[in-house]
């Protein structure tokens, strides 16, 4: 089984859709995934991810089915070293990185800047719901690895976000979550990879095969947007 993660494409965040520019990426973006032979659409209920999903619905033909949990995140806040409130994903990576030891998934919520009860209550959700769909997938989570219940050649597109994106990696990935906001971005439209790789027929592992990949914006001479990169972005 193959998912492709993918974040919406050039966002219009006051109006929660896409911008022009982000309409040319989801048409490239569909000729993507038309190639790619997707058999399943799942899209979270946001329209930014529902507008980019379109084009690759009517390209393939397939049905859609839109999902709760693969909203964006909400009120996952911290404060900067401003005191400013910001989205927990973009904390400074020179703060998380500067403090040994390393946090996991399971404690960094137990450390400024993440002490925020909803961060750790709304990676738990995360992480409940993705159990849930892996293991109506066919692939039951045990501990760090996933048991195989219908092995399958299935190929799902998820359209979801940049902050639910790397919390959903995190968990499958087992990489402690602020090491992943603070060492990986997904641009606009990005297509993320995840093989569930089997290597006995008991056990199935979630590998990336590529994280962000934006190969369909060159193919189609379009510039990568810089959306979610706080600076320095050339």
């Amino acid at each position: 089984m193959r998912i492709y993660i993918i974040r919406h494409a050039d966002p219009d965040y006051e109006n929660d859709t896409i911008t022009p520019r982000g309409h040319l990426e989801a048409k490239a973006l569909a000729e993507r995934m038309l190639r790619e032979n997707i058999d399943s659409i799942y899209c979270s209920p946001m329209q930014r991810a529902q507008h980019t999903m379109n084009y690759t619905r009517e390209l393939t033909g397939l049905p859609f089915e839109t999902q709760d949990w693969l909203a964006e995140i909400q009120n996952w806040e911290t404060l900067d070293t401003q005191g400013r409130s910001i989205p927990a994903w973009n904390v400074d990576g020179e703060i998380i990185r500067g403090r040994m030891p390393l946090p996991t998934n399971d404690n960094f919520y137990e450390t400024e800047p993440f002490c925020n009860p909803a961060i750790r209550q709304g990676f738990a959700g995360i992480r409940s719901s993705s159990d849930r769909f892996m293991e109506a997938a066919g692939f039951r989570r045990e501990e760090g690895r996933y048991r195989i219940l219908k092995p399958n050649d299935r190929r799902i597109a998820i359209f979801c976000h940049m902050g639910f994106g790397l919390a959903w990696l995190a968990h499958l990935l087992e990489i402690p979550l602020p090491l992943l906001w603070s060492g990986f971005w997904l641009a606009p439209s990005s297509v993320t990879t995840i093989l569930m790789d089997t290597r006995s027929e008991q056990w199935g592992v979630p590998r990336c095969l590529g994280l962000g990949d934006v190969s369909h914006l060159y193919n189609a001479s379009l510039p990568v947007s810089s959306q979610g990169i706080i600076a320095n972005f050339y």
